[in-house]
């Protein structure tokens, strides 16, 4: 959202903010685009541009843009206060997107003693629902922000169905996700569509830079040219120079580099590698990984069993693995796929091989 001084905390979201309060439409819009380029924060600015109560009646109107970020509704939508907005987020994102339940409330003491919801509740839609049907405390309009809307689940999709397609007068909603093809078509066709593309990448590295990250387009390309995604890897101590030690040790069959990462991060990785290789083997250029750190010499064929392997997992990875073995099983097929082919020596002759030897240019080091 735009602060006090004006500015957005992503550079790369202002062209896109004017274009879509400019273009927009409908009472409902759908942002989607990859992972970690920002739907959340330009949700949440689209949401606080149509609170805000600058300009109206005042000198120069015409030439302030929205949202001003220094109005009370503005400062309101800072604070998490605002009465009219309403932000709808599964149980795990809210304390890592700063949006949690206030103290006390019945709801965050159910959830510390289960484990946080990774979908968006029937009853919090249902809720959400309700709030866009009052009036408005403010005067202006009701706002709903849901993030990522990807997992509300088909109770949920249907229960916000009839309200995106008949909404109170003063009601209009945000959706962001990532995967716009896992939403209901119903859902897709009653909102206006704004994709989000990759920032620029100079723009990307100069701010994943000054967040701190060192190497910064080392981690930009690790994180497939997605800064909040990169950010959050440095943040949780996944360096440059590490990332590039990991096709090396995968290679050797060492676990312990993975043993602190979660698993759905563990697979992203291996897949990343997987592709990176095979890209190598090819003889085109990786694309998340530095190219010296690539060997060229990996078995396709065993590439391509790994990479099923990866995306088998990656389809059930919150599924409640043991994922200590799950991770040193897939480690295990990448050590085999990126080992070169064995080939038997020139001056080899066929008499001279033992009968308990290798007899296969295919078998595996």
């Amino acid at each position: 959202m735009v602060g006090p001084d004006g500015t957005l905390p992503l550079p790369w979201l202002a062209p896109v903010l004017q274009r879509t309060l400019q273009s927009q439409h409908a009472h409902a819009l759908l942002l989607h685009g990859a992972q970690g380029v920002g739907q959340f924060e330009l949700a949440l600015t689209m949401a606080q541009a149509w609170l805000c109560e600058a300009v109206e009646g005042t000198a120069g109107a015409e030439n302030t843009l929205r949202p001003c970020g220094v109005c009370a509704s503005c400062r309101l939508v800072q604070a998490h206060s605002h009465p009219d907005l309403l932000v709808l987020l599964p149980e795990a994102l809210q304390e890592p997107l700063g949006w949690g339940a206030a103290d006390g409330d019945e709801s965050t003491e159910r959830a510390a003693k289960t484990k946080p919801s990774q979908e968006i509740k029937v009853e919090a839609v249902r809720a959400a629902v309700a709030f866009a049907q009052t009036t408005s405390a403010r005067g202006r309009v009701k706002v709903v922000v849901l993030h990522p809307a990807e997992r509300i689940n088909a109770i949920s999709a249907n229960t916000l169905l009839k309200t995106l397609e008949e909404p109170a007068g003063v009601a209009r909603f945000v959706l962001s996700c990532a995967a716009p093809d896992a939403l209901l078509p119903t859902i897709r066709s009653r909102c206006q569509s704004v994709a989000m593309a990759l920032p620029p990448r100079a723009q990307a590295v100069e701010w994943l830079a000054g967040q701190g990250v060192g190497d910064a387009e080392v981690m930009l390309a690790a994180a497939g040219g997605q800064p909040q995604e990169a950010l959050a890897w440095a943040r949780q101590g996944i360096d440059a120079a590490a990332w590039a030690r990991l096709p090396a040790l995968v290679r050797q069959g060492q676990v312990q580099p993975f043993a602190a990462w979660p698993l759905a991060r563990v697979i992203d990785a291996l897949q990343k590698l997987c592709h990176d290789a095979a890209c190598a083997a090819a003889g085109a250029t990786p694309r998340y990984f530095p190219a010296a750190s690539i060997a060229a010499d990996a078995q396709v064929a065993v590439l391509a069993e790994w990479m099923r392997a990866l995306n088998r997992i990656a389809r059930r990875a919150e599924h409640p693995w043991n994922a200590g073995l799950v991770v040193e099983s897939l480690v295990q097929q990448g050590q085999r796929a990126l080992s070169p082919l064995r080939r038997p020596a020139a001056s080899a002759r066929p008499h001279s091989v033992p009968s308990a030897g290798p007899h296969s240019v295919h078998s595996r080091a």
